[in-house]
């Protein structure tokens, strides 16, 4: 079965879904809704379960129609609540999301059933069972990294490509706090003065960069204007518009969730703007192209990724981090650059998760092409990708 494309729209009395399904017959599919529940199936597409942020319900107001030339079925359906704002409905990850967690054995156990069950039951079907690859054993974890420290024992594999990818040697015998005195002590032998000092009187190319202005300003400014007419604050999805692309890769993604104990969550909220700032930076020094130092200049700049930092206590840490990463890493070190990405990350984090998940999948692109950063993807970027949509 194929998961199709889709998209969700909405205005004050109807949620409108729209499927792309070029190879299937128009004549042969099911839709199933009511609540928060929605599903479709026309063969070989089957939109398993949508769990959707509001209520809707069938009442003669619904409607379905089918483009032949695009291959698309929209669905308009009506909200329960007329009037009622459904939040999130461009976290294509997390609507995917089944209601009920269960375990392994159940899951097989009635799959093998279903399976045999004859045609008159076939309504009987569940929807909502997963399948869950086979993951082999692991240790405790002795020194975690990674994605809310979750991670561990990778880079007893990866041998080879880990001194492409980050700077700490052999990260699984190296407690945290051995990580972060050998990142310290790096950054400290690296800082060159006169290379700071060039570009600090020698600021002509500096100063044109800081010219540049990214997506994000704009939409911060509408965000900022319209909520200064109206006096409320406006949700992010109408300043931040995702791409066909980038609504894809969300649909790649595997949901889950993640049980985060409150000092992991810490490291995650402080890991996330760590790398957000090093997205920033480079985003401003190439003027919003991508190149092959791209990918360098994200991990290099970012101790999470580099170092696999999770020793951060607040903010302040981290921003004193990455101001030292700049002025002893990159091409261009110089601190009007630092305190751009400190503006720049604000202005993001404002704008809310919508905004800063279009810059986490810029960063999956990022690294998912450049040979070997995926790893990077695999240890961060993907869980991100999939936590941002479900936290508030």
């Amino acid at each position: 079965m194929i998961t199709p494309a889709f998209e969700l729209t909405q205005d004050p009395d109807f949620l409108t879904v729209k499927i792309r399904v070029p190879y299937a017959r128009a004549s042969e599919f099911d839709i199933y809704f009511e609540g928060e529940d929605f599903k479709f199936y026309a063969k070989p597409y089957f939109l398993r379960q949508l769990t959707l942020p509001g209520r809707i319900v069938e009442d003669g107001r619904e409607k379905a129609s089918y483009n032949t030339d695009e291959g698309t079925f929209t669905i308009q359906l009506p909200k329960e609540v007329p009037g009622q704002y459904f939040e999130g409905l461009d976290m294509l990850t997390s609507l995917l999301a089944p209601k009920k967690s269960r375990s392994a054995k159940p899951l097989v156990e009635e799959m093998a059933a279903s399976a045999e069950l004859p045609e008159e039951n076939e309504e009987e079907f569940d929807w909502e069972m997963e399948q869950i690859p086979y993951e082999e054993s692991t240790p405790p974890l002795q020194h975690p990294y990674g994605f809310g420290n979750l991670r561990s024992g990778v880079f007893q594999r990866l041998q080879d490509e880990l001194s492409d990818v980050i700077d700490v040697k052999d990260p699984d015998q190296t407690p945290a706090e051995e990580r972060r005195r050998q990142r310290l002590a790096a950054e400290a032998a690296k800082f060159e003065p006169d290379h700071y000092l060039a570009d600090f009187f020698e600021d002509e190319a500096i100063k044109h960069l800081l010219k540049y202005k990214p997506w994000w300003i704009d939409a911060h400014k509408k965000m900022t204007t319209l909520q200064g007419e109206s006096h409320q604050e406006h949700d992010s999805p109408a300043f931040v518009v995702f791409s066909e692309e980038e609504r894809e890769q969300m649909r790649k993604f595997t949901n889950k969730s993640y049980l985060l104990d409150k000092r992991s969550c810490r490291h995650v909220y402080l890991g996330l703007i760590d790398i957000l700032l090093a997205y920033c930076y480079e985003i401003c020094v190439n003027e919003g192209d991508k190149n092959v130092e791209s990918s360098w200049n994200i991990r290099k700049l970012s101790a999470t990724l580099c170092w696999l930092e999770v020793s951060f206590s607040s903010i302040h840490d981290v921003l004193v981090s990455f101001g030292r990463r700049v002025l002893c890493y990159p091409l261009y070190r110089h601190f009007e650059l630092v305190t751009r990405a400190f503006n720049d990350t604000v202005m993001i984090l404002q704008l809310g998760k919508a905004a800063v998940l279009k810059c986490l999948l810029d960063i999956h692109k990022i690294f998912m092409e450049s040979d070997p950063a995926y790893i990077l993807n695999d240890l961060f970027i993907t869980d991100y990708c999939i936590w941002i949509q479900k936290v508030k």
